[in-house]
């Protein structure tokens, strides 16, 4: 009887804690499972920044990118607005420039709007800086009526770029957006 009694003490408590048992082992290789997948998404993500780098730093060398804004601003404090018209957009080919930015004149209220879009083939002092995060792309180019203009672009490898174009008559207009391949 005593057996019996102890047999069915085993079996009873064997019940309650095997599925603990199984539940521990269960976790165990959820965790290792987890910890190599999250190692292969890390090694993956690592190699598309690392061919994404490569693309921009391919582009920039070759001078063959389109800038494509977001938002712009007037600087050093103006309202930020937001750009939804695809047709905006900063291209370099070659040694040509393609402009088609709304820009912001005037140096005390009231601005005025009005729309960059020409072309020139005549930059001058085009240079190209590489750094930490990415490259710095600077040049002056006349514009409209002689008014000469600096157009800097900060392209950071991982996050976009962000331009800003200068002259002599009006404050600076910050654009930010995404930096992509002519094909």
């Amino acid at each position: 009887m005593k057996r019996l009694l102890l047999f069915l003490a085993c079996i009873t408590a064997c019940t309650f804690c095997g599925p603990y048992v199984n539940e521990a082992s269960a976790q165990t290789k959820q965790h290792d499972y987890h910890n190599s997948t999250h190692e292969e998404r890390a090694a993956r993500r690592a190699a598309r920044l690392e061919e994404d780098k490569k693309i921009i730093d391919s582009i920039v060398v070759a001078r063959n990118f389109e800038f494509n804004p977001m938002t712009m601003q007037q600087m050093p404090a103006g309202q930020m607005v937001f750009l939804s018209n695809i047709n905006y957009t900063f291209t370099i080919w070659r040694d040509a420039m393609d402009i088609c930015l709304p820009y912001i004149a005037g140096i005390t209220p009231p601005y005025r709007r009005v729309l960059l879009n020409t072309g020139t083939n005549n930059m001058q002092n085009y240079k190209t800086v590489q750094t930490d995060n990415g490259w710095i792309v600077s040049f002056n180019a006349v514009l409209y009526a002689e008014i000469d203009y600096t157009f800097t672009l900060e392209i950071n490898d991982h996050s976009g770029a962000t331009l800003t174009i200068s002259n002599n008559w009006y404050n600076d207009v910050q654009y930010t957006g995404t930096i992509s391949q002519i094909y």
